[in-house]
């Protein structure tokens, strides 16, 4: 895999922010993308909301209250910052700005941290803040409750598609290997919003992706041929379908195509879990799904190929 941001030395977007220079150009997207003419602007269509009524669920919205101080990461000394900054040995994990090629060679207004948050044997604590205090128990509580709830989502989609509940959770591997990567985002304050994006357009490559932002609109959801904004509901866990799970149900299900843009005045803040196959799980549309009539539409490979191709933009 490419590691697209390294080193300890790199201008974060934060920084950019806090000196008050000029936009640098790299920020300013193409007249194709930028959120003042591409926005729709009419009514928006509700996004559906779904109440898992038990208790589990009211635990995660609970340690999500709880793990909110995980802005006081951002608030550190840039120095201390640094010391969680990515590393060159091909993980996604760490403190870092750039994520991926962009074609055009723009940049996104966001500074992040990666870490894995389950399983155990995956987790690297070196990348976890030991500021505040309380940050490696609230993402632990957080990471089990949340492991209930994802669960439970795959069960019901699997039933949606007329299979066994657990058909797509095998299909990445089982609940015991499935990946949980925490991806912090920290959009500071933009001078020029309306031309800057503090993510581009994407699908996330994951199966599952559970996010919960601040109540600073940003979110934005492709539909109709046109960008609308997801309207922030308190205390809900924003959920989208990765492209695992379009492959594996062969395209009945759709990963959401989806970007944020950023505030003149305000931080935002969004705390997306990426809940994904093991690198060496291979993974392709369930069998079960495909016949002489409905072929295969994906292929079938290792989920660290399908990653490594996702981030350098190469053909899958």
């Amino acid at each position: 895999m490419e590691v697209i941001d390294v080193g300890r030395h790199r201008e974060r977007v934060q920084s950019i922010a806090l000196s008050n220079q000029d936009m640098p150009a790299e920020f300013i997207r193409t007249e194709t993308e930028q959120p003042a003419l591409t926005t729709f602007n009419g009514a928006v269509p509700e996004i559906p909301v779904i109440d898992l009524g038990n208790p589990d669920h009211e635990r995660v919205v609970e340690e999500i209250a709880k793990a909110s101080g995980r802005k006081v990461f951002f608030e550190l000394d840039q120095s201390e910052k640094e010391e969680y900054a990515r590393d060159d040995n091909g993980s996604l994990e760490g403190y870092g700005t750039k994520l991926q090629k962009e074609v055009e060679g723009k940049k996104a207004w966001v500074d992040y941290l990666f870490h894995n948050v389950w399983p155990p044997s995956r987790i690297n604590y070196k990348f976890w803040p030991k500021n505040p205090p309380y940050y490696r128990k609230a993402n632990e509580e957080y990471a089990k409750h949340l492991k209930v709830v994802v669960e439970k989502l795959m069960k019901c989609l699997s039933e949606g598609l007329g299979l066994e509940e657990n058909a797509l959770i095998d299909g990445v591997g089982g609940e015991e290997v499935m990946e949980y990567l925490l991806k912090i985002n920290y959009y500071p304050p933009c001078p020029r919003p309306e031309v800057a994006l503090g993510v581009p357009p994407h699908t996330d490559m994951s199966a599952l992706t559970a996010l919960v932002p601040n109540d600073v609109q940003g979110l934005q959801v492709f539909k109709d041929d046109h960008w609308f904004d997801a309207k922030y509901i308190p205390n809900a866990i924003v959920v989208h379908i990765g492209d695992q799970i379009e492959i594996m149900s062969n395209g009945k299900y759709k990963s959401v195509l989806h970007r944020t843009t950023v505030n003149k005045e305000k931080t935002r803040m969004s705390w997306p879990v990426f809940c994904s196959p093991p690198p060496e799980n291979v993974v392709g549309p369930l069998p079960q799904l495909v016949n002489e009539e409905n072929p295969a539409k994906f292929k079938t490979k290792k989920y660290k190929d399908y990653e490594y191709c996702k981030l350098n933009k190469l053909p899958q």
